[in-house]
């Protein structure tokens, strides 16, 4: 254990907290929930490389962080890569950029995205994004307080490779691999002259989509669900102690109901429901001499570990239904030109108490597409970790001018 400081804004003011040497959970995971199961009802699930969890897009984002089963764009990756087969230009690309715990005072800390796609046949669609997280500087302190060198400017990145298929006119599957890397610490020494290591894990994904159109009446539209299982892959380590982490392997169902209003008018309707597949920590048995007689899920092996996530709990079926979050969406597209959009986030107070607002827009043009979103917390007070939370996206569509949306 050390001590660490996060230089906030212009840099006179710091804000002092101690953390463990993977002080990476600055985020939300951590600014929301970092209190100990055995000492009340909260009981979070921890992760390595939370930012892999991070909503990186700004349409997505602002509809309350729904994708599985929304109309295929050039962020599908993220959210369902099996989404690409039906998308409609042959190539895009596009940059993101979100400031991150801005609603702490915190101004060096950001998520970049960087993703694009290419059809490589009919049914067949190749994609690939970045993934960069830079943590801002951080001045690492012993236990008395004194510095232990010059601050660090920890990051973490993770590089997507997708491969998405058309099995019919309605159902497609893909498959996507990651590697992720996560430097938080290297370079640094305790003063037990420990030497935290670089993080490193290879990972998967497996996603299926489906999607039809439907008529009622003299209306059209279309519906669409999506399943995405994201991140299943070995854990990690930032010692050479045995203890590992479980990367945040998690599942991803969703659904969409779309309908034409008339030739220029359409309204999108999205729910998803997402649920990490790591084990629910549960309080420790000791016997009278101290030992721990107890298993500690989290040395599990990964599948094991998967498996386990769907079923125990220490409070059993109805603490797995609170590890269940759930956001719903709204997106209103006015002549493939023009999108507004709206969406809720949900999570329980005992799994991180993530609840949240969100708003955005989006205009088209033949080569340019810009989307703005903006997050409207629930506040308890007025540090809440998400005030100001802003993104853009920039995508370019090579020529193309199909609305992505449409």
């Amino acid at each position: 254990m050390f001590f660490c400081k996060i230089k906030i804004n212009t840099g006179n003011v710091y804000k002092t907290g101690v953390v463990a040497v993977w002080c990476l959970f600055l985020s939300v995971f951590s600014a929301t929930a970092q209190r100990s199961v055995e000492t009340s009802t909260i009981n979070s699930i921890y992760t390595a490389v939370p930012f892999l969890t991070i909503a990186p897009d700004t349409r997505s984002s602002g509809m309350g962080d729904v994708g599985a089963a929304t109309t295929p764009d050039v962020n599908s990756l993220h959210w369902n890569p099996a989404k690409y087969a039906f998308i409609k230009n042959d190539e895009s690309i596009a940059l993101s950029y979100t400031p991150w715990l801005r609603g702490l005072g915190i101004g060096d800390m950001n998520l970049l995205y960087l993703t694009g796609y290419k059809r490589i046949e009919m049914s067949q669609v190749i994609a690939f994004s970045l993934r960069y997280f830079n943590m801002g500087f951080i001045d690492f302190r012993d236990d008395r307080g004194e510095s232990l060198g010059p601050p660090r400017r920890p990051n973490e990145f993770a590089i997507d490779a997708a491969y998405s298929r058309m099995f019919s006119e309605k159902i497609s599957a893909a498959l996507a691999f990651r590697y992720v890397h996560s430097n938080i610490a290297a370079g640094f020494t305790t003063t037990q002259g420990q030497k935290p290591k670089t993080g490193n894990s290879f990972a998967a994904d497996v996603a299926m989509f489906y999607n039809s159109e439907f008529h009622i009446a003299d209306k059209s539209g279309d519906w669409a669900l999506g399943i995405n299982i994201a991140n299943i892959g070995n854990k990690m380590s930032y010692s050479n102690e045995q203890f590992r982490m479980f990367i945040p392997t998690n599942l991803r169902i969703g659904g969409l109901f779309g309908i034409n209003l008339d030739s220029h008018n359409k309204m999108n309707f999205a729910v998803d429901l997402n649920k990490l597949l790591v084990p629910t920590p549960f309080p420790p048995e000791y016997d009278e001499n101290g030992n721990r007689i107890d298993n500690d899920p989290r040395e599990l092996p990964v599948v094991q570990g998967m498996f386990r996530a769907l079923y125990d709990a220490p409070d059993g079926f109805a603490e797995k239904l609170r590890e269940i979050t759930y956001g719903f969406g709204f997106e209103y597209i006015y002549r493939e030109i023009f999108a507004v959009r709206t969406g809720y986030f949900h999570e329980d107070d005992t799994k991180g108490s993530r609840r949240y607002f969100s708003m955005g827009i989006g205009l088209s043009t033949p080569v340019i597409d810009i989307d703005v979103s903006y997050l409207i917390p629930r506040k308890r007070s007025q540090n809440s970790a998400f005030s100001n939370t802003l993104r853009f996206t920039l995508i370019y569509n090579f020529g193309k001018s199909v609305f992505r949306n449409s």
